[in-house]
C-alpha cells in the first residue's frame, strides 16, 4: 500500500517499497477544473510539436527535476528542454502514452545507482507554461514508483488550488546512505523552472 503524504512529510523511500530501490519513477498527472472545461488534459508535447494552447481546454503542466551538490548548487536540470541528465541518470519520458502508471501525464525516471555522489538531492517542480494558474487545475498528484515492478511507493495530492502557476512539489534527496522523500508542496509563481530558482533553493 502505498504511503499517502501530506506536506512536509518526510519518508525512507526503501523503508516504504519494502527493499533497496536503485529505479524510480515519478509521475505527474492533473486534469482540467470542471469550470475551465472537463474534457482535456495537457502536455508539453503539443508545445513541441505545434499543438499546444493557451485557452481554457488544455493546460500546459510541465515537470522539471533539478539536482542540487551539498553546497545547495544547481548542478543539472532535466526539464522539456533537456530531457536528459548529462550524467545519463534521469530521462524525462513527456506524456506517458504508453500505458504504464495510468494517470501518469508526464513521467521523469530516476536510476538512483547512477545519480552522481555528488548530487545530494533531486527537486521536483510543476509549472504552468502558458501562464494558466492553478485555478484551472483539479485533481493533480505526483507519485513514486518503483520502477523494477510499477508498484506505487508514495503518492502526493496537490490539492492547492489558486492563483500561482508553479509548485516546488518534492525532493528526492540522500541521507544517511538512503535515499529519502520530502513532501514540499510550495507554491510559486513562474514559466519554467528558471524563473522558480529562488524559491527552489532553500529547498535544496
Amino acid at each position: 500500500m502505498a504511503v499517502s503524504l501530506q506536506k512536509g512529510q518526510k519518508i525512507s523511500l526503501s523503508k516504504e517499497a519494502g527493499g533497496t530501490l536503485t529505479k524510480v519513477k515519478l509521475g505527474l498527472g492533473w486534469d482540467v477544473a470542471q469550470s475551465a472545461a472537463p474534457e482535456k488534459k495537457g502536455g508539453f508535447l503539443g508545445k513541441l510539436f505545434g499543438g499546444g494552447s493557451s485557452g481554457g481546454d488544455s493546460i500546459d503542466l510541465d515537470a522539471s527535476c533539478i539536482m542540487f551538490d551539498s553546497n545547495k548548487q544547481a548542478v543539472d536540470a532535466i526539464w522539456f528542454s533537456q530531457l536528459q541528465s548529462k550524467d545519463g541518470s534521469i530521462l524525462h519520458t513527456g506524456d506517458n502514452r504508453t500505458g504504464d502508471g495510468d494517470g501518469d501525464d508526464e513521467v521523469i525516471n530516476v536510476d538512483l545507482s547512477k545519480v552522481p555522489a555528488n548530487v545530494v538531492s533531486l527537486v521536483f517542480t510543476v509549472n504552468s507554461f502558458t501562464g494558466q494558474t492553478f485555478e484551472t487545475v483539479e485533481n493533480a498528484f505526483c507519485r513514486i514508483v518503483n520502477a523494477d515492478n510499477n508498484s506505487e511507493v508514495a503518492r502526493y495530492n496537490l490539492s492547492s488550488q489558486g492563483t500561482h502557476t508553479a509548485m516546488i512539489m518534492a525532493k528526492v534527496y540522500r541521507h544517511n546512505d538512503e535515499w529519502k522523500m520530502h513532501a514540499i508542496g510550495e507554491t510559486a509563481t513562474g514559466r519554467t523552472f528558471h524563473d522558480l530558482m529562488p524559491a527552489i533553493s532553500p529547498h535544496a
